[in-house]
């Protein structure tokens, strides 16, 4: 039913729903940390950044509800409370930091403006995007996206045709994991399972009568068209920050190489086009997570209009209140929620990609459990005050790289797959 067109479009709008704040200002860092191993950081970041996220929206595909429906296998409890922690979370911290990023990188260096004016224009104009969310797809698709997508080209194509193609020898211990955690920090996982809802009912209140298949045709071929997207504009951000050791001092800041890079390859007009792509990246996802946590607060409400724009509303006013801080600070905030909710996260998302066959209620009971049993300690580990006690689990494989929950899970997943099979049910 679909042509190539609405394709192009929904997957712009998935680019662009996805791309914000984190995926902007950390893969220069990432890049110039890592110098001559680069192209492994990337692998490990385009994993947890890219991988696992267009995995979440071909869930949605499968699934085409809401975020409720992830984890309803494990339990309609676990599910709500699951549900809500991820939109809490998405609200309280990628959404306000979309506006702390704007604020430092496009208006602070140019405008003696207070954040406080920064973030109430800003997420006012979210709030007016959310209320309009019939025609979110095709401003995102056909209008905001092109344009971030052809600034991040010139930035990142200048960049790398102009330094000279050589790398800091950089002795990273674990450049694969390294880039995985950091891959966390763009709240992608969490951003599919949020934004993945947005697109759905948007979809659905566009394509009226699009069938159960052409729907999940078109969502499908968008997502693996916006991961492409987003894998190779993270590369070439990673590259072109390793490229740039020359350039800044070892102690640079995510900000300061963003906008270094920006001045670097298109000169003073850099600032004026960085300003442009800052602001329309962080702000597309801002939509994203407003909309999307309306969406959810209307949908317990038998999709009660009043719901959703209280939701919106209260949601655009969080993001003024905490988008005051700073972007580290924020970052730093973020760190233990991510490093327990991730797992389980991406665990359910992929437990709805794989096979009915293999993803009994059983074995989303049995690996939920156990992902949420050995992320404990990576959570305690983040956290600087009870860090030492992390090391108490040591033991547990890739636990010292922050990964300890990955080999039970897998070892729960085949095990109770195989005695289910002998003995079911």
């Amino acid at each position: 039913m679909f042509k190539k067109k609405e394709t192009l479009i929904t997957a712009f709008a998935l680019f662009s729903l996805f791309f914000g704040a984190g995926n902007l200002i950390l893969p220069p860092l990432l890049g110039f940390n890592s110098g001559n191993q680069w192209l492994i950081v990337s692998i490990g970041f385009g994993l947890s950044a890219v991988a696992i996220p267009i995995l979440g929206i071909l869930a949605y595909a499968k699934l085409q509800g809401t975020l409720i429906d992830f984890g309803n296998k494990v339990s309609p409890t676990f599910s709500l409370i699951f549900s809500f922690f991820i939109y809490a979370i998405a609200i309280a911290l990628p959404s306000p930091r979309t506006a702390s990023v704007t604020h430092e990188i496009a208006i602070q260096p140019y405008w003696d403006i207070s954040s406080w004016f920064t973030s109430s224009i800003y997420f006012a104009l979210v709030l007016l995007f959310a209320m309009n969310r019939s025609k979110i797809l095709n401003i995102l698709g056909k209008l905001l996206t092109p344009a971030i997508i052809l600034i991040l080209l010139l930035v990142i194509g200048i960049t790398i045709f102009t330094l000279p193609f050589d790398f800091d020898s950089i002795a990273i211990v674990n450049p694969f994991t390294n880039g995985i955690i950091e891959g966390y920090q763009t709240f992608d996982a969490i951003g599919a399972v949020v934004v993945g809802g947005v697109i759905i009912i948007s979809i659905n209140l566009k394509y009226t009568n699009a069938t159960y298949e052409d729907k999940k045709i078109l969502i499908r071929n968008a997502a693996w068209f916006a991961g492409l997207a987003l894998f190779l504009i993270y590369m070439g951000l990673i590259l072109s920050g390793a490229l740039s050791h020359s350039v800044f001092n070892a102690d640079s800041t995510r900000t300061e190489i963003l906008s270094g890079l920006a001045k670097q390859s298109l000169g003073n007009i850099g600032n004026l086009f960085l300003s442009m792509l800052v602001g329309l990246a962080c702000f597309t996802t801002a939509v994203g997570i407003v909309t999307g946590t309306a969406d959810f607060v209307a949908s317990r409400c038998n999709e009660s209009k009043l719901a959703f724009t209280i939701t919106a509303v209260i949601g655009s006013v969080l993001g003024v209140l905490i988008g005051q801080f700073n972007v580290a600070y924020i970052i730093a905030v973020a760190i233990p929620s991510l490093m327990f909710i991730y797992p389980i996260t991406i665990i359910l998302i992929l437990l709805n990609v794989v096979p009915d066959k293999y993803a009994s209620a059983l074995v989303f009971k049995t690996v939920t459990v156990i992902t949420i049993v050995f992320s404990i300690p990576d959570f305690l580990g983040s956290i600087s005050a009870i860090a030492p006690a992390a090391d108490t689990f040591s033991w547990i494989p890739l636990q010292p790289y922050s990964l300890g929950w990955v080999l039970p899970a897998l070892v729960v997943f085949f095990a109770t797959n195989i005695i289910y099979r002998e003995k079911p049910e």
